[in-house]
This record gives C-alpha cells, structure tokens and sequence, in this order.
C-alpha cells in the first residue's frame, strides 16, 4: 500500500533526528533566500530605471517610483540584515545590536546607490565599446547577462565589506544562477569591467581586478588548493589582474600570488599558475609553437611569455 502522509512525515521527522547538521530547527532565524532575490531585483530597478520595471517609467513620475521603491528596499532589507546579524551574533557572541546595526547598515548601504551607479556607466560603456555586436547601451543594461552579474555583485561587495554575513552570498549566487557568472561578493573590481558571453565564468573571493580588464566565457581566477579547508580563510587565494588585462575563453589563472601585469593578453585554454609582467602576451605551448613558426617568415618579431 502506498504510504500515507502521516508515515511520510514520520519517515522524514526520523531523518531529522538522525542527519543532524542539515536542519536549521529551534536556530536563530536565517536570511530568506527569496526574500533576498526579491530585493535584488529591486536594487536592479533602482539602479538602471526603467530597464527591469514591469511598465514603463515616465520621467514625470520616476522620483515617486524610487521613493516608494526605496522605502520598500529599506524596510525589507533592513529586515533580512537583522537576521543575519542574529546569526552571527549567535554564532560568535559580541556587543552589538542586531536592530539598531542593521538600520545603520541598511541606510548606509542605500546611500552607496549613487557611486555604484556611477561604475556600472563605465562597465556598460565597457560592453558597448568592446562588443561590435552591441547595438546599443540599451540593449547591453537590458540583455547582456554580465551587466546583471557586475551589477549583483558591486551591490553585494558593499555588503560584504561591512561584515555582513550570508546575504552578500545569497545575492551573488542567485545572480550566477540566472546568468552563469559566478562573482564571489569578496572580489575587488575596478572600473570599466566586461566580461563577454559570460557563461560559466569564475571569479573567487579574493581575486583583484584593475580598470579596463575584460574576460570572456568559461574564464577562472580560483585559487591553486583548497586542501586546507578553512585555514586558508582570509588569506589571498586568487589572482590579481592588472589594469587592461584581457583573459580568452577557458583560461585559468590560479593563485594569490599569481600576477598578470598591467596591458597583458592571456590566450584561450591558458593554464596559469605563475605571474607574468606588463603586457605580455601568454597562449598554451601548442598554440606558440604553430604562431611563432608561422610569423618568423613574415618577421613581425612577436615574443611570448608563457
């Protein structure tokens, strides 16, 4: 006979018991992950008016949109915040005030609006400029998944500076779920940032990242080995690119101390794991070997770092 609910539940209470370290019963109350991803999309509306509204905005009545909208932000941010204080606080005791802390945070945070706003001009200009395929900024706010990434994750980062925990996270992963981009919110990114097609590109905690640097699709900035587990908390762990770097398709660059200076090109399918200085060019053995016979008729002097 198939089970009924009573035994279906008691079937799952009995996993309850016996699996332990998967259940967040009697805990102190977690961020709400839908929560999060419903004022995310706000965020996005307050940022690039017009472009994620569900109807059109005139100009004549964007300032009573924001208004309204950033009250709703402030409330139900100011909320999620609150909790995810508590579980901090639960977990490493301090003299904070979760509510008034979280006020403070949120409001703060929303007066940060303006700034990012000003980045995320240089990174559409970034798209716009980089892409011939781009038919407008237009339609790189409103289409390209990387604006939506960049975007997430320059509003999570100002949260993961003031030791917010869990939030900054949740923010950025429901970005990468939508877009294929994985930015971790600890990521330092400068100015005039592309990241072209996008798909299953990688970005880790604490990689840095200067102005004018493009990567295209399946890119990874990870660190060389997490086989230390949490040791390596607040250690750098990924790689620093320099301004006007440009990374091809599939490359990886592992390491903290892993450098890729100022200007430098790294080909497709690269596998790097030590720095190279100012505009370099890297691109995998194979590849060097066929370009480098092919230009040494023609005597256009090119040099390689590998």
């Amino acid at each position: 006979m198939p089970l009924t609910v009573a035994q279906l539940t008691e079937l799952l209470l009995e996993s309850y018991e016996r699996e332990g370290g998967t259940n967040h019963v009697d805990g102190t109350h977690l961020p709400s992950k839908h929560a999060v991803a419903a004022i995310a999309v706000d965020l996005l509306c307050l940022l690039f008016p017009g472009f994620f509204d569900e109807r059109p905005v005139h100009s004549s009545e964007v300032g009573d949109v924001a208004s309204a909208l950033l009250h709703s932000v402030l409330a139900r941010l100011e909320n999620e915040i609150r909790k995810s204080l508590k579980y901090a606080a639960a977990n490493q005791p301090g003299d904070t005030d979760p509510p008034k802390a979280a006020h403070a945070l949120t409001r703060r945070f929303l007066g940060n609006l303006p700034r990012i706003r000003e980045i995320l001009r240089t990174d559409t200009d970034a798209a716009f400029n980089g892409d011939p395929a781009a038919f407008s900024r237009e339609e790189v706010i409103v289409a390209y998944p990387c604006i939506e990434a960049i975007a997430v994750q320059r509003l999570a980062h100002e949260l993961y500076l003031e030791n917010i925990p869990l939030i900054p996270r949740i923010m950025t992963e429901w970005a990468h779920s939508r877009t294929g981009i994985d930015l971790h919110p600890g990521a330092r990114i400068g100015t005039h940032f592309f990241i072209d097609h996008g798909t299953g590109t990688v970005v880790g905690e604490t990689a840095v990242i200067g102005n004018q640097v493009k990567l295209y699709q399946g890119v990874g900035l990870v660190a060389k080995s997490l086989a230390a587990g949490q040791a390596l908390r607040g250690q750098k762990r990924h790689p620093t690119l320099e301004d006007r770097v440009t990374v091809y398709a599939g490359a990886t660059i592992i390491g903290g101390d892993t450098i890729v200076g100022a200007g430098s090109t790294i080909g497709a399918s690269v596998f790097l794991t030590r720095s190279v200085p100012a505009n370099s060019l890297v691109v995998p053995e194979a590849t060097r070997m066929k370009v480098t016979q092919k230009y040494s008729q023609e005597s256009d002097g090119f040099d390689y770092q590998i």
